[in-house]
């Protein structure tokens, strides 16, 4: 395992954090390890994963939505996604592969080194985000 993903499991540890799944993907060159878990939104269950790796980033991946974009509601998504990737800083708003509506973090950390609380923190800014506009979102999503 790489010294962020071993720091952050030792927060989680630390402070009785049971939310999260730790899996070590094999064979990788980055060392990557992500940490699953859920954010309850608006009584849904939201896949969030944190991708710790070696590099000097590292990612709070949250699915909004599987499988959002239809031929229905492709214009009106794409602005949607647009308009909050302008207004909102600390993450983005994106479309998958799969048609999924994802929203990442990306954190800048020392190579060697991750801070808990800081990764703690970026999820209280997510779930006022997701809190305050899920409702609206999904909205664009249904059409």
């Amino acid at each position: 395992m790489n010294n962020k993903a071993e720091q952050f499991n030792a927060f989680l540890e630390d402070q009785k954090i049971k939310v999260f799944q730790m899996e070590e993907l094999e064979e990788n060159e980055q060392h990557t390890v992500v940490f699953r878990s859920f954010l309850g939104v608006e009584g849904q269950q939201l896949p969030t994963i944190v991708i710790i790796d070696d590099s000097i980033f590292s990612i709070i991946r949250v699915q909004i939505a599987p499988q959002a974009l239809k031929d229905e509601n492709a214009a009106d998504l794409l602005k949607m996604v647009n308009g909050q990737n302008m207004m909102y800083k600390p993450f983005k708003l994106f479309i998958d592969e799969r048609g999924d509506l994802m929203l990442d973090v990306c954190l800048v950390t020392d190579k060697d080194k991750l801070d808990g609380n800081e990764v703690y923190q970026l999820f209280s800014v997510i779930i006022n985000y997701l809190d305050e506009n899920y409702r609206n979102i999904m909205k664009v999503v249904w059409r």
